[in-house]
Parts: C-alpha cells; structure tokens; sequence
C-alpha cells in the first residue's frame, strides 16, 4: 500500500467512523516504532513532523526517512507537515517529498488566514500534496509543555472556538482537503478537565463539507476520543502523551535494572515502548484493521 494521499486516507475514515492517527515523529526512532506499529495493527497512519519540532531535527534531515519509510511500508502513510506558518517550511516540505501541509493560519485575522491558506493549495495542487487549515484557534499554553506563548488564562476562551458557518465559507474559498478545528481541546498537557464542545463539532462536520481534524489530543480520555470520532473527527494528532509515555517507561526501566545498559540497549527499548503506545492509540481510535 505505502504512499497514499492524506485526503484519500480521510475520506476513507470519514466513511467508515474511524480516525487516522497523526504521529509527530521527531527522530528514526519513532519514525520505526509508529511504522512498526501500523504494521502490526493493519492501521493506515500519518508521520508528521512539525516545524516548531525543527530545531530538534532539522526538516532536510528527517524528511528522506520519512519518506523511505512511507515508500516501503506495508500499510497505506503519508506525510505530513504539521503546523507549517512560514511559507519557506511549507514549500520545502512540499518539494522533500512531503505529500500532505497542515498550513496554521489560525494567528491571522480571518481574511488572511484565507489568504494564505488559499495561496498555500494553488501551489499544492500542482504537486499532488493534501492540504489541511485551521480555522478557530486551538490554544497552547505556556504551562502545558508544548512550547506555547498563550497565557494560561485563555484555554476557557470559547471565543476562539470554530465558527460552524464560517467554516463552510474558509473551506470553499480555500479549497483545502480537511479542516482542523478549536471545540476544546489544547496543545500539550492539560491544566484542567477538558471541555469538548461536541454539540459545536457536530455542526462543523455537517457544514464544513470536508473531513475534521483534531489537535491537542493528548491527554483525553478513550471516550472523549471516540465520541469525538463519532462527530465526525476523521484525523486525531498526538505527541505529547507518547513523548510523556515513553520517557515514564524509561525511568521504570532505569529503577528496575541494576546493570549497566548501553545506549543501543535503551534505543530497542524505547523503539518496542513507542510501538505499544501507537498501537494502544490505533485501537482507540478505530483505524487498526482499517488498512
């Protein structure tokens, strides 16, 4: 299967109430243990790769693994810039290989975020690659562990949530391939119990006329995941609770051994820990045995 579209993928788990997991891989590592893991699963998964995530890997670095690594796998992938905001990332990305852009307006007043969105998919369609906006605003506070500026303050702002109307308008005057949408959820940890407006989400599936995506999932529970999905979510981004996952495993690991282990050692472990957590996110999210 390997190389498919990430609009195809989304379509598809619109059909059938499922959601493509979107895997922020930052390194080979994980890179192997999330393909290993839709392997195992039979789920057809998104790599992405953030440009906030940059200056840990460098796009020219991660870009020819990622794409090696969508070629030659046995379940459909694509992949995906996530949160592209300045137009060299997006267009880089686009000529690495990269077959999906989530370019992140949602910083721009509504006309602009049009603007650029839209100049963002002319030049897309001419390369084959998928492109998914962001309409609302979904907050990343500077106490969640995300590398967020927002105060803390504001992730009760229901202000910033998508507006179900202007939704079906950003989508047609874009043109983009799938919309991420503000209900609720946060970048990073969560400071509080959140709030998912899924009254909210269901009017923007039925209006938008493109599959929804969510951001800042980490952290919600199996159910608020699959009521989600049943609204219409069709891709669901997730970093933060494997990055924390695997690093807590890590320390169990280092309590429990008393003998010396080797970097090579530790890398095979943390390989095998972040396949067990995508594959537990595969599940969740219904798209194991949809590949």
């Amino acid at each position: 299967m390997s190389k498919v579209s990430m609009g195809e993928l989304l379509r598809d788990a619109s059909k059938r109430g499922y959601a493509v997991p979107c895997f922020n891989a930052i390194n080979l590592d994980m890179v192997r243990g999330i393909i290993q893991a839709a392997e195992e699963a039979r789920s057809p998964v998104i790599l992405c790769h953030a440009e906030i995530h940059f200056k840990y890997t460098p796009l020219a670095q991660i870009a020819p693994i990622m794409v090696e690594a969508m070629n030659k796998a046995k379940v459909p992938v694509s992949i995906l810039l996530d949160h592209g905001k300045s137009f060299s990332a997006v267009t880089q990305a686009m000529h690495m290989g990269f077959n999906a852009i989530m370019f992140d307006g949602s910083e721009y007043e509504y006309e602009e975020n049009v603007r650029r969105t839209a100049e963002i998919v002319k030049i897309a369609r001419t390369l084959d690659v998928s492109v998914e906006g962001e309409l609302g605003y979904v907050t990343r506070p500077k106490s969640g562990g995300a590398e967020g500026d927002d105060d803390d303050s504001i992730i009760d702002d229901t202000t910033l949530y998508t507006d179900p109307d202007q939704a079906r308008e950003f989508v047609e005057r874009t043109g983009i391939d799938a919309l991420a949408a503000a209900f609720g959820t946060v970048h990073g940890v969560y400071l509080k119990k959140p709030q998912l407006d899924l009254e909210r989400l269901g009017e923007i599936n039925r209006k938008a006329g493109v599959p929804i995506v969510m951001h800042g999932g980490s952290g919600l529970s199996d159910d608020d995941f699959q009521r989600s999905i049943d609204q219409g979510v069709a891709k669901i981004n997730y970093y933060t609770g494997m990055a924390l996952k695997v690093m807590d495993r890590a320390r169990e690991r280092f309590a429990q051994s008393e003998e010396k282990m080797f970097y090579h050692e530790f890398m095979m472990n943390v390989i095998g820990d972040l396949q067990e957590d995508a594959q537990g996110i595969m599940h969740t999210f219904r798209s194991s045995g949809k590949a």
